[in-house]
């Protein structure tokens, strides 16, 4: 296992030694995220009991396959602890996230959680937001529109791909990819976005996040929102 794998696998167990008893859990997408879900089964099958609610597709298999039991977030409104990763993350405790398509759920069951902690590994710490493309999640039947809206605020804009057609998310909906030359101020280019109409979510979480997981070697850094 390399070391930015190793750093993964140490942040998600770490993150999961918070899951108590009786909690529900959300269950992030990516492969640092895909580490608290084993981590999270381990501890199941040492006895612990909870529920969770999985923000893609290929996390609910995942769960499945590993005997960690789910519900339908359709069925509720709150969510006590969500455990996800992010692309990049800033130390104001905004990132981006979305670089495996699950951005729309995993805004919305961050958005419904009580507490939400971020793992990463050392290299997703950036001193500021926008090296990592921003995805934002459009409709089909907008998607040239939204990406004209996109190159207006000066963005290079890319439609995501899998093979020759374009990358569809759980939702059925298309990824625009927007890159620009410094992302200065992320909170005016999420209400930009939010504004477009036919882009349905963004990657940006600027307010979601409450606890950050940053492993480094053998040591996992702790920061929680308005520490001091």
């Amino acid at each position: 296992m390399s070391r930015l794998e190793s750093e993964k696998a140490l942040a998600a167990a770490r993150a999961v030694d918070e899951v108590r008893a009786g909690m529900l859990v959300g269950l992030g997408t990516g492969s640092t995220a895909a580490y608290a879900v084993k981590s999270l089964s381990d501890r199941i099958r040492q006895g612990l009991r909870i529920t969770a609610v999985a923000t893609s597709q290929a996390t609910e298999t995942l769960a499945r396959r590993l005997q960690v039991p789910l519900v339908p977030f359709q069925r509720i409104s709150s969510v006590d602890l969500t455990i996800d990763g992010a692309d990049e993350i800033d130390n104001q405790f905004q990132a981006i996230k979305g670089g495996g398509g699950a951005l729309l759920r995993e805004k919305v069951i961050g958005t419904a959680s009580t507490r939400m902690i971020v793992i990463a590994d050392s290299s997703k710490l950036v001193p500021q937001l926008g090296k990592f493309p921003l995805p934002a999640e459009v409709v089909p039947f907008a998607t040239e529109f939204a990406r004209a809206r996109l190159a207006e605020l000066g963005a290079s804009v890319t439609l995501r791909v899998a093979g020759a057609a374009p990358f569809l998310t759980d939702q059925g909906n298309h990824i625009l990819d927007a890159t620009w030359s410094k992302l200065a101020s992320p909170s005016e280019i999420a209400a930009a976005l939010a504004a477009i109409p036919g882009i349905v979510e963004h990657g940006l979480f600027l307010d979601q996040i409450d606890t950050i997981m940053i492993a480094r070697g053998d040591t996992v850094e702790v920061r929680h929102r308005g520490q001091a």
